[in-house]
This record gives C-alpha cells, structure tokens and sequence, in this order.
C-alpha cells in the first residue's frame, strides 16, 4: 500500500497521515499510554464510528473503506476517502475575495449551530480541521476525537467547544459567538 505514498504528516514516532497512490488516506494512530480506553476502543475505530455519525446527520465527513488493527506496528489504521475541498485555513492562507469572506463566515457560524443542534461535540474546532467542499457545504476531517451524542449541546458545552477556536489568532473572528450560545441559525442559506 505505501508504494507511491506521500507522507502528509509525521512526527517524531514515524508517519501519521499518508496520501496512497490512489489518492486514499491511510491514517495510522498510536496508543499513547499503557492504560487507555484506546485498549478497547481505538481511535482508528472512532474515527470510522464519527464517520459514520456524522454521515448520519448530513454532515459531510470522509467516507471509510477499512479499519485495520496492525501488530507489527503497535498501531491501528483507517483507510478512507478524503473529504474533497479545501480547509478553511487553506483558503485563507490563499486569499480570500473580500466580497465573499462575510457570507462564508456567516455560513460557518450557521455551521457550527448546526453541528451543535446535532449532538456534536468536535473538541478539534479549528479552521485546519472544516473543508469547504465544491457543493458549497462544510464538512469536518480529523474526527477521531469529536463526541456525536443524540441531543443538542448544552450552552456550557457550546462555550467550550468555542473556546479553542477563540485562541486561535486569524480565526476566532470567523465565528459570532452571540449567535452560536443562541443556537439559532439566522435564516442565512448555508451555501454561497
């Protein structure tokens, strides 16, 4: 599998996150502690079971086509389709078309309403971690650590879940935080 691979992101126990020849991902997770509920629930698995959930609720999310446990390596692995678009952090880094930056930053707020009506609790909130994708929707990547519960987030959750975007600088603007603790969308199209 890994011939013709590029590595997207390593660090110092070896390769993380591969882009296979076929354009796939293979994503390579590691038990971090002896004791973990990774033992019995790896996060390769949470990433495909997010997946699947978030699927479940019309949130755009790579698609899984395996979930491998690997022992020669001490770690466990989740092949999937990415997401196609770019991040939204990509499209800033780019440059964005100031007559459009306003309505993509109202759509994301409504996106994060929506995320937080559906149960999820994404503690990776960042602008590296939403694709903007060609229809126009967002959609999340990185999910092995996001909570997907069957009702709506509480007002505290909410706050919390904000709070790592807020410390982010370039980014904690791209949310109107008022509207998100309100939990309701403005009557804005969820598109441009």
């Amino acid at each position: 599998m890994r011939a013709g691979a590029a590595v997207l992101e390593a660090d110092g126990f070896g390769d993380k996150v591969l882009r296979l020849a076929d354009g796939t991902i293979l994503k390579l997770f590691r038990r971090k502690r002896l004791f973990s509920s990774a033992a019995w629930s790896p996060y390769a698995q949470r990433f495909a079971d997010h997946a699947e959930a978030l699927h479940q609720r019309h949130i755009p999310a790579p698609v899984i086509i395996a979930v491998w446990r690997i022992p020669s390596l001490g770690r466990d692995a989740v092949h999937y389709q990415p997401l196609a678009g770019k991040t939204l952090r990509e499209m800033l880094r780019e440059g964005l078309d100031p007559a459009i930056e306003p309505g993509l930053k109202a759509a994301f707020t409504d996106f994060i309403i929506r995320l937080h009506e559906a149960g999820v609790y994404f503690r990776s909130l960042h602008l590296g971690n939403v694709v903007y994708t060609p229809d126009q929707e967002f959609g999340l990547i990185d999910i092995s650590d996001a909570r997907i519960g069957p009702r709506s987030l509480s007002k505290q959750l909410r706050a919390r879940n904000l709070r790592r975007l807020q410390g982010i600088d370039g980014e904690s603007d791209w949310v109107n935080y008022s509207v998100v603790m309100n939990g309701a969308l403005q009557g804005r199209p969820r598109t441009l």
